[in-house]
């Protein structure tokens, strides 16, 4: 963080208060050799692991399995010129253990976009940051309240 540029740093739980709070986060991967951004819905399973319910023939899939990527939420309050940001970096595997799939059907995501064979992804947190923007200033300092 650079300091006093109008941003805090969000401590761990809190960046885990504030992913279980919104419903869609956006993943990034790499796609022919450049990043890709996809909006997708998800939930935290208890170990603070992101999960991902999609088609096992998407190209998603083929893309994340085995690979590093990042997860993000945020929430932004245009008006007020407030919002935080989190960042779940780390690996992000096709769930294969059959138990495991049964308990995540019963108890993970449910895909927006409903497929007949779908899969669970699931990205281990190995890096978690966050950042909130404090309301009424802008990264020059200037007072924004209205």
């Amino acid at each position: 963080m650079y300091p006093n540029d109008g941003f805090r740093e969000l401590e761990l739980q809190e960046c885990l208060r504030l992913l279980a709070k919104v419903p869609v986060g956006r993943i990034v991967h790499t796609r022919q050799a450049l990043p890709a951004v996809l909006p997708v819905n998800f939930s935290l399973d208890g170990d603070g692991a992101v999960l991902l319910c999609t088609s096992a023939a998407s190209e998603l899939v083929r893309a994340v399995d085995g690979a590093v990527v990042a997860f993000e939420v945020d929430e932004v309050d245009a008006v007020a010129h407030s919002g935080w940001s989190v960042v779940v970096t780390g690996a992000a595997a096709v769930v294969r253990d059959p138990h495991e799939h049964e308990r995540l059907t019963r108890t993970g995501p449910r895909s927006w976009a409903p497929s007949p064979q779908e899969v669970f992804v699931r990205i281990e947190p190995e890096l978690v940051t966050g950042r909130e923007l404090v309301g009424g200033r802008s990264l020059y300092g200037v007072d924004l309240s209205p």
